[in-house]
């Protein structure tokens, strides 16, 4: 399964990274190639970030020398597969050959290769959490990076095949593969090839292995034999807190309140149901109450224990933006729209409802705006265990 998606990191120049590889097998022998001095500093910063040196280049008979012989393939085998595609070679003119292809796949974007042999969510969220470091530079889009992400892949020759086409494309390839032949293999092509590369699974299983003092078993976590395990009472949990948060949601069923792990209030569109439903994958059962002008709370929003009620405020502007196109998505005018999207009113009711909190000082008011979900997600469940462990130090504690 192949999925490409594109974001805006700022940068300028050209990059001077080696050339794509010639489809042909080469008769030369394999040349130690040095990294070129003009390396802008985006890409010496990506180099020094990885723990490599510039000159990443390595022969095929010294990376096997190194590396050792994968468990799965034998020697012949692995140069068989290496060996089609010469390394990258620094000529002008395969640079220039290669440029319009480079710019078709990746429509004149960095292109970073993400590689799975499950569904790649891990590896995905790793690279855009790594990409969110670079915000502060989004904003003139001077370059563009595109992700493709390659999940499913169980076999070298498949992953052989990707590779290659990361090193035509000069792309970074970043991987969580839990096979250790698999892993070894792409760690292989891309120092054989030039490609940077990244091993997001493998050091921290190594870690964790030697910590817990057992080795890992190399299987995807939706491999066919990992899924013959019965389903654990978690995943009974967690569809039993969506089905009951979908239930609640909307302050439908306010006499189920106190049957709630979290309860959370605000206006309308300050994000109550998303995150009521992201937490509920989670496995916590949340309800979720607006507060209207002129509509009474229920009774039962304020016998429950105080602790569980999560208040969620936002910016009068950042709201009335939301209101807006809302109130464009349901069709609505007049003086309904007037009235939920007119900035009195929207100020007014954000006044009413802190009035509110602060009738209820137990209640923490959490300022969602700007915030992604899983941001105001993460300040709600460490508060939450917080109270409920009276733990001397926050934490979000989970048992496996």
């Amino acid at each position: 399964m192949i999925c490409s998606s594109s974001l805006h990191v700022s940068g300028s120049g050209t990059r001077n990274s080696p050339s794509p590889p010639s489809s042909e097998a080469s008769d030369e022998p394999v040349r130690k190639i040095k990294a070129s001095p003009q390396l802008n500093r985006w890409s010496r910063a990506r180099t020094i970030r990885s723990g490599r040196k510039l000159d990443r280049s390595t022969s095929t008979e010294s990376l096997l020398t190194k590396s050792g012989s994968l468990p799965v393939r034998s020697q012949p085998e692995i140069e068989s597969l290496l060996l089609p595609m010469s390394p990258p070679n620094n000529k002008r003119d395969s640079r220039s050959s290669s440029s319009d292809d480079e710019k078709e796949g990746n429509g004149g974007g960095i292109p970073i290769f993400i590689l799975s042999d499950g569904t790649g969510w891990t590896a995905e969220h790793a690279v855009n959490a790594a990409l969110g470091q670079f915000d502060y530079c989004l904003i003139d889009g001077v370059c563009p990076v595109n992700t493709h992400l390659f999940s499913g892949i169980d076999d070298v020759d498949k992953l052989m095949e990707i590779i290659k086409q990361a090193a035509k494309e000069r792309a970074m390839v970043v991987y969580t593969l839990a096979e250790p032949s698999m892993a070894q293999s792409a760690k292989q092509a891309c120092q054989h090839w030039g490609v940077a590369s990244n091993d997001i699974l493998g050091p921290l299983t190594e870690a964790i292995a030697g910590h817990l003092g057992v080795s890992p078993s190399g299987l995807s976590r939706w491999a066919p034999e990992r899924q013959k395990t019965p389903l654990s009472e978690e995943y009974f949990r967690r569809i039993e807190a969506v089905e009951f948060t979908i239930k609640q949601d909307d302050g439908a069923l306010p006499r189920n309140l106190d049957m709630a792990d979290i309860v959370l209030t605000g206006v309308s569109r300050t994000g109550k149901t998303p995150l009521s439903i992201y937490l509920a994958q989670k496995g916590y059962k949340v309800a979720n109450v607006p507060i209207v002008m002129n509509v009474d709370l229920p009774k039962t929003l304020f016998e429950v224990n105080p602790e569980k009620v999560f208040a969620l405020t936002i910016n009068p502007v950042v709201l009335q933006s939301i209101r807006r196109a809302r109130a464009k998505t349901l069709g609505l005018n007049g003086e309904l729209k007037s009235n939920y999207c007119d900035m009195d009113y929207v100020k007014e009711e954000l006044e009413y409802a802190g009035k509110i909190f602060a009738q209820n000082p137990v209640w923490p008011v959490i300022e969602v705006t700007a915030k992604a979900i899983e941001e105001t997600a993460v300040i709600v469940l460490r508060l939450y265990h917080d109270r409920k462990n009276r733990c001397s130090m926050p934490r979000i504690s989970k048992r496996y």
